[in-house]
């Protein structure tokens, strides 16, 4: 059956999740996951719930899925060598170097790929399974069909999210929260500014980024027939009343197999949604009828105590037992107690005694074996061979089903012997002396000019579609001596590789060799077809591992990302050159929809809008591959002036990133980081370069 993965931040919402049928539950401890707000978990109580679990039959994985810096490897090397030693099943990652470390400390501890790694295609899932992933969770956008072909070519399980909150970006490529306030989704402390009013003229008045919380419910068959492994519910921020209540709501549903009736998608909604739920990108139904708000609404508290009363008061979750019993003349009583796993205990008693007045029968012996009222099984099925005329006390029969029990249940929590390593960072690479070179991107093919190639750029990255579309563009740069790279789009669902796959074709018969992938599912499509690639900033380089585990994966290059302060890139073992982003408008969101033609009921994309917020700061929207959108931060990053600070990172190359420019204003902006003209923003931001990030 599907395995229902249910929300836990609190021990108590362990128990609410188990209590109502969940199959696995999964929490956090230490400051390395993506609920830090949460309660999260003590070491002492982590080995608790997992204990509690495993005794009922429930599945417990750790989320690790923040990206983390080489000083934090060590400390989450530590707690990783816990989880494994208390025997949790699976550990969820985002970060590529948290796996590295994964593999050399744990190597038995299963490795799950947290949606937070933007898998949104087969050959992202494929990538994945060359990494060691068991189990990937895929992105929140993709539709049934999208689903649907992942699962039938997937070399490994998938997992879907099927209920809860939507974030607006596709996760793991947010950095609104960070680059806003400083609190970064990526280290599990996003303020949800999507949350917030925007609007798109003077005044913030709506609320364009606030999506409806999903509810896969009415598809559960559906889910299960594709071959989905797993449903992920969302809400370890949620108190435990509402763990339970959607937890026994999908559990009951899963195991009698049929959907939610009318009277649980109601209690559902009583207990937390945004103006009703929403199965938009699942049908493949975008627009505005996928947004909503959370109202303030009276609390449901006697939807609430009953829920309450499905995990305070005892043991409603029984895992099925057999029991055994042979009853001997001049034999100890013996049982046997056999659990859904395969595993056997068994409890020897006293000799029978010869009957004086009532003899002992089968019967007898069966029913009183099978009362486990007050434990966490339930009897399906008892056998017992009793010889005639022979007396036991019932207290004995007691006593030996007692005694069964309570050894399998030390078996049931008996950690598994896992190997486990010390962390070792391995090879320092030294840092390059020279300062590095400037490298352009581009959005448009109308912002290449003989002018800014006369300035002689490392390397030009020219969107893949671009370059397919004005190969004379190309051509202009190969005589001006500037490289092309194709820059690959963030996103890229499998019924959109096709065309991207023509787009590298065209610009590999025109010699572009190299490509700048941000996800791993373009990235894995580029190198198939021969492509030298370099990693962007999607795909999280905060530490030293990553880096390594990317030349391992046969990246050429790679983006550190821009969440790091300058002294943190300056630090990073350099296995393969890297660059990092030193101008433009940094990307804060790329959306699914389009929030434009939610507005407008027109596609205006190629055009760039402006979103509004509280403060009057107006953030450019602007078009991303296939008919998303890209939302950049109001502010330029600018550095020019700060060349001395970055010079000395041991960086390979800057990277100015062109969006919203004129092909003139790419001119100015790269003669000045060249050391001539004055060009500076009117209004312009150093980035996170200089400033902490939770």
């Amino acid at each position: 059956m599907l395995e229902l993965l249910a929300p836990a931040g609190s021990m108590e919402s362990v128990t609410a999740a188990v209590q109502n049928g969940a199959g696995a539950v999964y929490f956090g401890y230490g400051n390395f996951n993506a609920r830090r707000n949460a309660k999260n978990f003590s070491e002492e109580e982590a080995a608790a719930a997992v204990s509690y679990c495993h005794l009922r039959g429930c599945k417990v994985h750790l989320t690790l899925n923040t990206l983390l810096t080489d000083r934090e490897l060590e400390v989450a090397a530590q707690v990783a060598a816990h989880a494994s030693a208390i025997g949790l099943d699976a550990v969820i990652v985002q970060d590529l170097g948290v796996m590295r470390m994964l593999r050399q400390t744990v190597p038995d501890l299963p490795i799950h790929g947290s949606t937070q790694m933007t898998v949104h295609s087969l050959d992202g899932v494929k990538l994945c399974a060359d990494l060691g992933i068991s189990r990937v969770v895929l992105s929140r956008e993709l539709s049934r069909d999208q689903i649907a072909y992942i699962c039938q070519h997937s070399p490994i399980e998938i997992e879907v999210f099927g209920h809860g909150a939507l974030c607006m970006c596709y996760s793991g490529q947010c950095f609104f929260s960070s680059v806003i306030g400083g609190r970064s989704g990526n280290r599990g402390l996003c303020a949800q500014p999507c949350r917030l009013k925007y609007g798109w003229g003077a005044k913030a008045n709506e609320y364009p980024l606030s999506l409806k919380d999903m509810s896969l419910a009415g598809h559960l068959k559906e889910l299960q027939d594709m071959g989905v492994a797993c449903l992920k519910l969302e809400g370890r921020m949620k108190r435990p009343e509402y763990v339970a209540i959607v937890t026994g709501i999908y559990a009951r549903a899963l195991r009698e197999g049929r959907e939610p009736t009318a009277e649980e998608l109601q209690q559902l909604e009583q207990a937390f949604s945004r103006q009703g739920f929403t199965q938009g990108y699942y049908l493949g139904q975008k627009g505005p009828d996928m947004f909503g708000t959370r109202q303030e609404e009276k609390e449901p508290r006697e939807l609430y105590a009953q829920a309450r009363a499905t995990y305070e008061n005892g043991e409603y979750r029984k895992e099925p037992v057999r029991i055994y019993a042979l009853i001997e003349k001049g034999q100890p009583a013996q049982i046997a107690v056999q659990d859904k796993e395969g595993r056997v205990v068994h409890a020897e008693g006293p000799v029978p005694e010869e009957a004086r007045n009532v003899p002992l029968t089968r019967e007898k012996v069966e029913g009183q074996l099978s009362r486990t009222g007050g434990t966490p099984y339930g009897c399906e099925k008892v056998m017992a061979k009793v010889e005639e005329g022979l007396s036991l006390p019932l207290s004995a029969l007691n006593n030996l089903r007692r005694q069964a029990l309570e050894e399998l249940s030390a078996q049931r929590v008996l950690p598994p012997q896992r190997r486990h390593e010390d962390f070792h960072p391995g090879v320092r690479y030294e840092n390059q002396k020279q300062p590095p070179v400037l490298t352009v991107s581009v959005r448009e093919a109308g912002q290449v000019s003989d002018e800014l190639l006369a300035l002689k750029p490392a390397l030009l990255y020219l969107p893949a579609d671009q370059g397919a579309a004005h190969p004379d563009v190309v051509e202009q740069c190969q005589k001006a001596g500037v490289p092309v790279a194709a820059l690959l789009p963030r996103i890229c669902s499998d019924s959109e590789t096709q065309a991207l796959e023509a787009h590298l074709v065209a610009l590999r018969d025109l010699g572009v060799e190299e490509a700048l992938a941000g996800t791993l599912g373009v990235a894995r499509r580029a190198m198939r077809l021969g492509f030298r690639v370099r990693g962007d900033y999607g795909l999280g380089v905060y530490n030293s591992q990553t880096v390594k585990e990317l030349k391992r994966l046969g990246f050429t290059a790679a983006t550190a990302s821009f969440e790091l302060k300058l002294a943190q890139i300056r630090d990073l073992s350099k296995a393969i050159p890297l660059e990092f982003i030193a101008y433009g408008h940094l990307p804060l969101m790329i959306t699914e929809n389009c929030i434009i033609h939610n507005h407008t009921g027109q596609h205006t994309c190629g055009n760039v809008n402006l979103l509004t917020d509280r403060k009057g700061e107006r953030f450019p929207v602007v078009q991303a591959w296939g008919c998303r959108n890209e939302i950049l931060n109001a502010k330029k990053l600018f550095l020019a002036d700060k060349s001395a600070d970055y010079a000395r990172l041991g960086l390979w190359g800057a990277r100015l990133m062109f969006t919203t420019e004129s092909a003139p204003e790419c001119v100015r902006v790269l003669e000045r980081y060249r050391g001539r003209g004055n060009y500076q923003p009117s209004d312009y931001t150093r980035g996170l370069y200089y400033r902490d990030v939770e």
